[in-house]
């Protein structure tokens, strides 16, 4: 984990708070706003109540996670002024990460700190690499039906497109078909070759595909056989540039089946909220 990270993984346990004797433990929204990468309130209260409502079509007592406050803070010359503030379970806290902006590293860290209640980086590493896996996944998936759609309109149907895709993915692997690499990996012919890649391999298809789809845009592509010849040589490039740091592609272990591995983080993520202490009683004062 690089020093950045670590660094937020020590501001998200420092303000934790705890209340009762029954241990408690929640966050303020306030103390969460810079770590989160948010610099304006107004910007992270958008992303507050979208986890509301995300947390009210779950089922969840929406007050049991997030409660409004009111806050005295201290001015210059001994002065106070009253504002406004949250208190958020850590259910309450992944949700706001889960409908934050997924591109902030800092978001990123926090869907996983906050879903794996622990505080062992090993644990804390184990999911982001997980995490990072799935939306490299998810990445791929939106290029390829980009792709689809795109040479769709010029020319090329469904049996083309998987006849594209597997001459890139023979070009990318040195020359092993996409049948040959489920062998090697022992995946049954009917499941997709990528859900039992590394994060590595994912994104070079992807980067591939992203330069395929460009190309036949901007040089106005059409039909299967100039489309091909554009898709096996964009996976030949970034399959030399991974040559020239010593990585080939087909020598990479295969990793466990994604689709297994997002249904168990979906389990895990539903029994958060159960596992979750919910919020003690509004004290006077509070909203």
């Amino acid at each position: 984990m690089d020093e950045h990270l670590k660094a937020l993984q020590t501001s998200l346990e420092a303000g934790a708070q705890r209340a009762d004797a029954e241990g408690i433990e929640f966050w303020f929204a306030r103390d969460l706003q810079t770590p989160l990468g948010y610099a304006r309130w107004e910007n992270f209260q958008t992303a507050i109540q979208r986890a509301m409502q995300s947390c009210e079509a779950s089922g969840h007592g929406v007050l049991d996670h997030f409660r409004g406050v009111t806050k005295m803070i201290a001015l210059g010359k001994g002065g106070e002024r009253e504002i406004d503030d949250f208190m958020l379970t850590r259910y309450a806290c992944y949700l706001i990460a889960q409908n934050g902006d997924s591109r902030k590293q800092e978001i990123a860290f926090a869907q996983t700190y906050f879903a794996v209640q622990t505080r062992k980086q090993e644990l804390i590493e184990d999911r982001m690499r997980l995490q990072a896996r799935m939306e490299a996944r998810d990445r791929l998936k939106e290029s390829e039906k980009a792709l689809s759609q795109n040479i769709y309109e010029r020319g090329v149907d469904d049996a083309g497109f998987g006849r594209i895709r597997s001459r890139g993915d023979q070009a990318l692997f040195g020359g092993h078909t996409t049948l040959a690499m489920k062998n090697k990996y022992g995946i049954v012919a009917s499941r997709p070759l990528a859900d039992f890649l590394p994060t590595l391999t994912i994104a070079a298809k992807n980067l591939a595909t992203e330069m395929t789809n460009h190309n036949v845009q901007q040089d106005n592509l059409r039909g299967e056989p100039a489309i091909t010849h554009e898709h096996v040589k964009n996976n030949e490039s970034v399959r030399d540039m991974l040559g020239q740091r010593g990585i080939q592609p087909e020598k990479l272990a295969a990793e466990e089946d994604l689709k297994k591995l997002e249904r168990r983080v979906k389990t895990e993520d539903k029994k958060l909220a159960e596992r979750t202490k919910t919020l003690p009683p509004p004290q006077n004062g509070n909203q």
